[in-house]
């Protein structure tokens, strides 16, 4: 059976980085009618919270990245690390080292200086007398010869000498087990098959390999995906956008858009684009990830965020709106946002945008941008146009889109003026400047009393301004 695992660490939050991985694991487990499974390595005591775990919680179930079975929490089984280690002790697998910070910093300081790669010289592995005073680290008893080799799924034959690597800590001296210790011991407790994970882990993996065989663990596949950068070609930052993933959702992306340009960003299949989860479950191979960097571009996101709006329900969006709108401070009825929702489709790429271009529905303007004002309202008849517009208005049997634009056609006519001239001023007096669908539209997306209130302060200003 094929199993999966996402692993993030409770010291921060969640970056897409990190989803990327999850994703790619969860359709790899999907594929195969494996599982995936979800692990929470809060061992670094000083660093985890729990405010960080239910980030991670949260944006996995607002992605929709299901896991099976429990969350296996690492902080839970220190008792069960610390029994595999003094097994390890017992077989000489590992050994007690009592080398201090000092010394460590020296050691390391004196291969420098003879043009040597820094490491643990092996002072305490084949035994040593106690230091008064120090609580020694367990280390790993690596092998000295030999390599470690494996076929990672994304880069291919991978071969690193034993001779290149050193005897790592496995155990601090506050008994805490280390992430490439605890890391094995879990894989093999969940039965991982395939570990999916970014290529700033390559160095871990021949160390973590030589601990499974040294337990006489299954070894599982590894898939050591490229890093994502910034388009400055710099790894990514909260500046090129690698922030919480839930942000992301606070700014009002649709969390299928997030997956479909995530799961791009290092595998292709021909020129597609946008892709429903059916479509990635058919044709993502995790063996066609490339192992370029991929650049992160947030305007590309936007764009096919836009895409997914257009595919969604409208009543999806106008269910979805209302946090956004509350975040801005208005609320806008539902069945305004139904009407209304279909003109913002083109004009705005996230929620959050669309919420922002709407508060013209709930709220009259408070004020004109100058440069609209001064556009809009510089013909000397536009307080005139703007009260006949009104009177009209105010006269309509039916209030409709149809017999609005009637009104608006009379008053370019009764001016013999371009429908520009009177349909300029009327829309800044209704929306203030704000991104808006057609005129007559306005009109009826609002009241008529709204719409009457707001051509009359425009007259106001006018009045008081020219």
């Amino acid at each position: 059976m094929v199993i999966t695992r996402f692993a993030p660490s409770p010291t921060g939050d969640l970056h897409i980085g990190g989803v990327r991985t999850a994703l790619y694991s969860w359709l790899h487990a999907r594929q195969h009618n494996g599982a995936f499974r979800l692990r929470i390595e809060d061992t670094d005591r000083q660093r985890s919270n729990e405010a960080s775990t239910q980030v991670i919680l949260e944006g996995m179930r607002w992605l929709g990245l299901t896991h099976q079975g429990e969350i296996l929490y690492q902080g839970a089984r220190v008792d069960r690390y610390n029994r595999v280690i003094d097994e390890m002790l017992e077989k000489g697998l590992a050994y007690h080292c009592w080398c201090t910070a000092q010394e460590l910093d020296a050691m390391r300081a004196a291969q420098m200086v003879r043009g040597e790669k820094p490491r643990y010289n092996g002072k305490y592995r084949n035994g040593g007398d106690p230091v008064p005073g120090v609580t020694p680290v367990v280390r790993f008893k690596n092998p000295l010869t030999g390599e470690v080799a494996w076929n990672d799924r994304v880069r291919g034959h991978m071969v690193i000498k034993n001779s290149e690597l050193d005897d790592i800590v496995i155990r601090r001296s506050d008994g805490t087990p280390t992430y490439n210790f605890s890391v094995v011991v879990d894989d093999a407790a969940q039965g991982v098959t395939l570990v999916v994970r970014g290529e700033d882990h390559i160095s871990n993996t021949p160390r973590q390999i030589n601990i499974y065989r040294a337990l006489d663990y299954a070894v599982p596949e590894f898939a050591h995906v490229p890093m994502i950068l910034g388009d400055d070609g710099k790894r990514l930052s909260k500046r090129h956008g690698a922030t919480n993933i839930l942000d992301y959702r606070k700014a009002g992306y649709l969390p299928e858009a997030v997956l479909n340009y995530l799961v791009r960003l290092g595998w292709a299949h021909g020129d597609q684009e946008l892709f429903s989860m059916e479509e990635l479950l058919r044709f993502f191979r995790i063996d066609d990830v490339h192992g370029a960097p991929s650049i992160f571009n947030a305007e590309k996101l936007r764009w096919l965020n836009q895409q997914y709006l257009h595919r969604v329900p409208v009543e999806r969006i106008v269910a979805l709106l209302p946090e956004h709108l509350a975040a801005a401070g208005f609320a806008i009825a539902s069945e305004v946002l139904e009407k209304a929702v279909p003109y913002y489709l083109d004009r705005a790429k996230t929620l959050a945008e669309m919420a922002g271009h709407m508060r013209w529905l709930a709220n009259d303007p408070d004020a004109y941008p100058a440069k609209s004002a001064k556009r809009a309202f510089k013909g000397k008849n536009t307080r005139a146009i703007l009260d006949d517009l009104g009177r009209r208005v105010e006269a309509l049997g039916d209030y409709t889109r149809e017999s609005v634009q009637g009104a608006l056609e009379e008053t370019v006519a009764h001016f013999a003026l371009t429908f520009a001239a009177v349909g300029q001023p009327a829309r800044l007096a209704l929306t203030g400047g704000l991104p808006s669908p057609e005129l007559a539209a306005c009109f009826v997306l609002i009241d008529r009393q709204a719409a009457l209130r707001r051509l009359r302060r425009a007259v106001k200003f006018l009045s008081e301004n020219q």
